[in-house]
């Protein structure tokens, strides 16, 4: 999926860079975190940096920093033949931990952006983006990587973020023990979007989940409210309306979706 060659991945898992467990059939799993440290490794095979030298300099940048390492602040550059590390204004060589002053640095021809310190607005949607498209690859194996993914992308830019929100709240529902989670995840959104008939019906949802049918009646209306045509809502609210013996509304909505559906 990354592109990245068993050789350079068995480098980064011989010096400890990537710690995979094994699955059923002796297969490697990585983490979310596993496969942001893969992602910069082809990034900077892509500026065309020896394999030994990647495995090197991530090597040395995984022992220079905390234990966990930090999703914020780092940008690690192909500068020539070299790797350099920027962490606010200081650069160095992730190599030799030399300190490189701007004037030393050759032509960057790539570059991995964990994040940056201070990044300008187009920065962070073009951050925002790459998050969400790295959660829609780990919803299907890491349903928690994607989660974190869904997250930072929501972070970087949460007033224009709509579809992270939408596609977070879902994961989230798909697990039983997280739908608490995913009507906070709706909530957030209709903040920001509180006018999109969607997250009404998704709220509605989450409070079926929950056990609370009168919350969720009220998002369907609302959604209805907001978009009549919104067939699933009509289908949703007169089953809710069936189980509380509302027959009028049953029959009401359930033409509504027939209607719809034809």
């Amino acid at each position: 999926m990354l592109g990245i060659s068993r050789h350079v991945v068995a480098g980064l898992v011989a010096a400890g860079f990537v710690t995979p467990s094994r699955g059923p059939r002796n297969e490697y799993r990585f983490t979310f975190q596993d496969v942001v440290l893969l992602r910069t490794a082809l990034q900077l095979r892509a500026a065309r940096i020896p394999p030994r030298k990647v495995t090197q300099a991530l090597s040395r940048l995984r022992d220079a920093l905390p234990d966990e390492l930090p999703l914020s602040g780092i940008r690690v550059s192909a500068v020539g033949n070299d790797v350099a590390v920027r962490t606010g204004p200081s650069q160095w060589d992730a190599i030799t931990g030399q300190l490189l002053l701007d004037y030393e640095v050759a032509e960057i021809k790539g570059e991995v952006v964990f994040l940056d310190t201070a990044p300008a607005p187009k920065d962070l949607a073009h951050q925002a983006e790459e998050w969400y498209d790295l959660g829609e690859q780990l919803r299907t194996s890491d349903m928690d990587g994607a989660e974190r993914a869904y997250r930072k992308a929501i972070a970087l830019s949460p007033q224009a973020f709509y579809a992270a929100y939408v596609d977070l709240g879902a994961l989230l529902c798909e697990r039983e023990d997280r739908c608490a989670d995913a009507l906070q995840v709706f909530n957030e959104a209709l903040t920001h979007f509180p006018e999109d008939a969607a997250l009404h019906f998704n709220r509605a949802i989450a409070y079926e989940d929950l056990g609370r049918p009168k919350d969720a009646e009220q998002s369907y209306r609302r959604c209805l409210e907001l978009e009549p045509s919104f067939a699933d809502a009509h289908h949703n609210l007169a089953i809710l309306l069936e189980k509380r013996g509302d027959q009028q509304g049953l029959v009401r909505h359930l033409n509504a979706y027939r209607r719809l559906t034809t």
